[in-house]
């Protein structure tokens, strides 16, 4: 059974580090399904944006502790893809305004 590419790719990242990375060298970061493979991100990515996928990077975030008064837990786990393009590929314009 073959995933949607809205299934895989979940939402963007935005965060002061991964702005630098789009602005810098063509690097954009997203949340992804738990499941999902490199080959699977990398096709949902060209599919969803039309750009050129050279390499992808993946990476489990551990769930932080948090506290709320005297009760304690943790946030959700996920799964984090850093998307190098092709430097001939255009950005993704979702970032350009982030930048």
């Amino acid at each position: 059974m073959t995933k949607a590419a809205q299934d895989i790719i979940l939402a963007p990242v935005i965060t002061e580090k991964s702005m630098a990375g789009a602005r810098d060298s063509k690097k954009f970061s997203f949340k992804v399904a738990n499941d999902a493979n490199k080959i699977e991100i990398a096709k949902a990515v060209e599919e969803l944006f039309k750009v050129k996928v050279q390499k992808v990077n993946t990476l489990h975030v551990r769930g932080r502790r948090r506290r709320y008064g005297r009760f304690e837990g943790y946030t959700a786990s996920w799964k984090k893809a850093i998307v190098t393009l092709t430097a001939d590929s255009k950005n993704i314009e979702f970032f350009e305004g982030m930048m």
